[in-house]
């Protein structure tokens, strides 16, 4: 950061080192007040150190700021105005974060920009026309965010050689681009229209996504067989007609994906007669091939040729129709949209009511609460549209997706409930929970419940993909609720730490990525919802991994449903709050999750005993040597293992007072894997070429 030498002086108070924690009194405000003393600051990089909150304005103080990166952190609301003031800039990256207003239009202030990535965040509004007078830019990368409406002309914007606009939902047809362009990336949009015949003037072109859009025409031949090509991407859209029989393709191109449209006739042969030196995708088009499944003809023929039937007149009246039903549909819906109202207000006059006569929690705080819009923080609002909206499912999609909950779908019973495996109907795989629920269960109150389960939104945390309450229409069969969860590919945490899956055992940098995720996950758990969400199962088996083996925590929140489950239950052990539960549970169960990261799973076979018994051998080296992974022996660093020792020790402390909170356990973790990087970039730079 800024002028920090790599290993912090005694003086330096800066990071959280062994041994020390973040003062009480920190503040994002305190933290760039300080910043911004320093003034002659060119370079500053504080990725991935949980910041939060809203970035200051103050930050225009650093004018001699040539770059700066602030991605991964959790800043939200605006992107500040003066910043438009630091025009000695020319990179800004402020990636994976949570602003959430409208996309600024100042950036041509920036006169010296050539870097921009704004990716991952949920900016509004339109492309920002200012980019468009920047000369100098030569990366503009405004992925995953809610950016909408048409696109300007890009072509004078001549040093521009990456544009990445995915996941956004830009309406617009294509627009030009700059001849010098490599990389183009606008999948996952609404673009709309023929692919530019200008495209074919792009000669340094290597990777062109336009996957998922609505780009309609015969697809341009040209693209092909551009000089520089190597990845095509043009599936899932609407491209029609023939390819050229003689279409010749690119030397370089190594990925071709046409699949999901409606092309009919033959495949040429250079993207038949590849010889494993091309990967070609064309499935889901009407094609005389039969090596990937193909659809019916009259699916490819009907949309280019049903208009050519219809006279004028006939679409005019067509067309005249069709407002007319528009209409009518629209009062209709006006109407019901009052009724529906009507009904919600008064079922809002009657819930509380009810709520509070029959389902205080145990801790005092009434289920009211759980039904309030008050109870997620503003935190939490800003994170809700990225991930996959939480839906109520039907019992016959659960039963089709299982095979009626046949037992060869039945994976094992989780922590709690039982667990199957299944394939919704638009084909995403999933793992449903279901849970037994008493007759005396208030649908009511636990639809509340479900309500604030949904919201819990992050990603680091496996997505609730919606839910089901299965109410018996008798009086002897119990309700069901069922809960459908994204399916993880790659496992959990743990079968890369057993000692009998070495070949697939991660080194240290990786556990240190994983840990890190768990705990921004944990962090928002505690702090993204009013009250905090505590008791959260923390254990490596429910540590999962998606198929980019991105860590996502399952099992979390449960006891937002179990309280309200087993409140009706005599017997056993009564469920721990999310809101009661001290804190330092989770930190102490993390503990171990950190314990099992350097040792093995021998941690939480044994437990306790096992860490009391050897906690000694961590303050050597020679002990070390003896108790910790030899593979994360290997591929780390002393330094940042001692850090996570250090707060391992700190997390597992048979005093719970004296546990650190999870923004410190974050911190800790992220200066570690700073120091891993360091020391592995000292490493390779040491190493003979």
């Amino acid at each position: 950061m800024g002028d920090k030498s790599l290993k912090p002086s005694s003086r330096f108070s800066g990071f959280t080192v062994p041994n020390k924690t973040l003062s009480m009194n920190f503040t994002i405000d305190s933290f760039f007040t300080t910043l911004t003393r320093l003034t002659s600051l060119r370079v500053l990089n504080l990725v991935s150190l949980g910041l939060w909150g809203e970035l200051p304005d103050m930050i225009h103080r650093l004018s001699l700021l040539e770059v700066l990166d602030l991605s991964s952190n959790f800043l939200f609301g605006a992107i500040p105005p003066r910043m438009s003031k630091m025009v000695k800039l020319h990179t800004l990256a402020l990636d994976d974060n949570y602003f959430n207003t409208t996309m600024p239009d100042w950036f041509d202030s920036l006169s010296n920009l050539s870097v921009l990535s704004l990716k991952s965040n949920y900016l509004k509004g339109s492309f920002p026309s200012s980019l468009c007078k920047i000369k100098s830019l030569e990366v503009i990368s405004l992925s995953h965010n809610q950016l909408s409406g048409g696109l300007p002309s890009l072509s004078n914007l001549t040093g521009l050689h990456v544009l990445d606009l995915r996941e956004n939902h830009l309406d617009s047809e294509l627009p030009t681009l700059p001849k010098a362009v490599v990389t183009v990336l606008m999948s996952n949009n609404s673009f709309s229209g023929e692919i530019p015949r200008q495209f074919r003037e792009l000669s340094q072109l290597q990777h062109l996504d336009l996957s998922s859009n609505h780009l309609s025409g015969v697809p341009l031949s040209a693209l092909f067989s551009l000089p520089s090509i190597s990845y095509l991407n043009l599936a899932r859209n609407v491209l029609s007609g023939s390819l050229v029989e003689k279409l010749s393709c690119g030397s370089e191109l190594g990925f071709v994906d046409i699949s999901g449209n409606k092309l009919h006739g033959g495949l040429p042969s250079c993207l038949a007669n590849t010889s494993g030196r091309r990967v070609v995708k064309y499935g889901g088009n009407c094609l005389s091939v039969e090596s990937q499944p193909q659809g019916r003809r009259s699916y490819c023929k009907e949309s280019s040729s049903v208009w050519k039937k219809f006279k004028a007149w006939e679409i005019a009246a067509a067309v005249a129709i069709i407002v007319v039903l528009v209409i009518v549909i629209l009062v209709f819906g006006i109407y019901l949209c009052k009724k529906i109202h009507l009904r919600k207000t008064t079922e809002e006059v009657v819930l509380p009511k009810l709520v509070q006569d029959n389902s205080t929690t145990r801790t005092g705080v009434s289920s009211e609460i759980l039904a309030s819009a008050r109870l997620i923080s503003q935190a939490m609002k800003l994170g809700t549209q990225s991930t996959p909206s939480c839906r109520q499912i039907s019992i016959e999609e659960l039963k089709e997706a299982t095979k009626n909950f046949d037992m060869s779908t039945y994976i094992g019973g989780g922590s709690i409930g039982k667990l199957y495996k299944g394939k919704l109907e638009n084909g995403s795989s999933v793992i449903i929970r279901s849970l037994a629920l008493s007759k005396k269960c208030s649908i009511q109150n636990l639809k509340s419940r479900l309500d604030l389960l949904s919201k819990l939104q992050h990603p680091n945390l496996v997505s609730l993909l919606g839910h089901c309450i299965d109410a018996a229409q008798d009086n002897y069969t119990n309700h069901k609720l069922h809960l459908v969860y994204e399916y993880m590919p790659n496992g959990n945490y743990r079968t890369y730490l057993s000692e009998f899956t070495t070949g697939k055992a991660l080194k240290w940098s990786d556990r240190l990525a994983i840990l890190i995720g768990v705990a921004k996950a944990v962090h928002f758990l505690h702090t993204g919802v009013i009250p905090g969400c505590f008791s959260n199962q923390l254990k490596t088996k429910n540590v999962l991994l998606d198929e980019h083996r991105i860590p996502k925590l399952s099992d979390y929140g449960m006891s937002i449903i179990t309280e309200e489950i087993e409140k009706f239950e005599a017997k056993g052990e009564k469920p721990k709050s999310c809101q009661g539960t001290k804190l330092g549970d989770d930190v102490y169960n993390f503990g171990f999750i950190l314990l099992e990261s350097l040792v093995g799973p021998v941690a939480s076979d044994k437990g306790e005993t096992f860490f009391l018994n050897e906690k000694a051998s961590f303050d050597s080296q020679d002990g070390r040597k003896k108790i910790v992974d030899p593979i994360v022996l290997t591929t780390c660093s002393q330094e940042s293992l001692s850090i996570a020792i250090s707060i391992t020790t700190k997390c597992i402390s048979p005093d719970s007072a004296s546990r650190p909170s999870f923004e410190d356990v974050l911190w800790n973790l992220q200066y570690a894997a700073q120091v891993q990087a360091t020391a592995d970039a000292d490493q390779k730079s040491d190493s003979p070429s």
